[in-house]
């Protein structure tokens, strides 16, 4: 069931839609045979672009979210980098440039890196996101707004006559990642399941139901901008495809040497994924990918070979212990 919320009737609508530190990064050089930390400049080449008519990409460090300008208002896609500042920036940068009030702050998933400073825009916005967001934001602590408005599966925002889509396929890149349609611009805001490259991991992915929401969001109607959340570019719908391929073949190689009774110490070492060679990332986030695919059909699968009570707990406390051994 859709659901509206309108400005112009919002105390209505949002009995429909339900209710509800800085840690700079470090690197470590060796100088003299000493270590050395390298703490990570942030706030590094801040920029808004205009994407379409209605919608800007903002962000720094190689991390973007997004806003929609309207005539009675902006809607603010996500937070950024805690340590960044970028938040603050932008919201001195929307009162310099447009003369009307941020109105909402939707945030597309849980993860303190693109929620981090939402609630700086809470002296004038509703915060808005999928259901299962809230829980996490409150046990996690995050440093965010907590939405005072939630959805199941699809609600639309309708504000100085644009209407926004937000959209709820099931898990993915989290259990609560909501994706941002604005028909009318034929643009799609799909914060880190839209990438050009390889995911870092896929440690908070229900990988079956990724595969997919890959199919449904590259037929989905009206779309021909696809704004991802990291990276400098934009991306045509067919990207979601590629992703799935990646995706999928990753998931088959895994599984068909663990149906062998290979060891994880060994499918790292076969699965290669050459066929990708060309893939953004690979050679770094390879392994990390091939890792946590196994966790996840280490536990979605049962071998014929019952797991015995000491290989559960081994497992649980120490993940080598995961049927690696020679």
């Amino acid at each position: 069931m859709r659901e509206k919320l309108n400005q112009l009737g919002e105390s209505a609508m949002r009995r429909g839609a339900g209710s509800v530190g800085v840690i700079a990064a470090v690197g470590a050089a060796l100088c003299s045979g000493v270590a050395v930390a390298q703490e990570r400049q942030w706030g590094v080449n801040r920029s808004i672009e205009q994407i379409s008519e209605h919608v800007y990409r903002w962000g720094s460090d190689g991390q973007f979210g997004d806003y929609i300008l309207t005539s009675e208002g902006i809607i603010v896609i996500d937070g950024h980098y805690c340590p960044s500042g970028t938040v603050a920036w932008l919201k001195g940068e929307l009162a310099a440039r447009h003369d009307v009030p941020v109105k909402y702050i939707v945030l597309s998933h849980d993860h303190q890196d693109h929620n981090c400073n939402s609630q700086l825009f809470s002296d004038t916005a509703v915060a808005v996101g999928h259901r299962n967001i809230v829980p996490h934001l409150v046990r996690e602590k995050r440093l965010s707004a907590i939405p005072q408005v939630t959805f199941e599966r699809e609600m639309d925002l309708v504000l100085g006559g644009v209407t926004v889509t937000l959209l709820y396929f099931g898990p993915s890149h989290s259990d609560n990642l909501i994706h941002v349609h604005i028909p009318q611009d034929k643009v799609l805001i799909s914060i880190d399941v839209a990438r050009e490259g390889l995911f870092p991991d896929l440690r908070d992915m229900d990988v079956h139901s990724t595969l997919k929401q890959l199919k449904i969001l590259a037929n989905l109607e009206d779309v021909e901008i696809v704004v991802p959340g990291h990276g400098p570019r934009l991306l045509k719908q067919d990207s979601f495809m590629k992703t799935h391929a990646f995706l999928q073949a990753l998931h088959d190689q895994v599984l068909e040497l663990m149906l062998a009774g290979r060891t994880l110490r060994e499918i790292r070492r076969l699965v290669t994924m050459e066929e990708f060679r060309d893939t953004p990332g690979l050679a770094n986030l390879l392994d990390p990918n091939i890792v946590t695919m196994y966790d996840f059909l280490y536990r979605y699968r049962e071998p014929n070979e019952r797991i015995s009570e000491l290989e559960a707990v081994s497992c649980i406390e120490n993940s080598s212990a995961c049927r690696t051994s020679d």
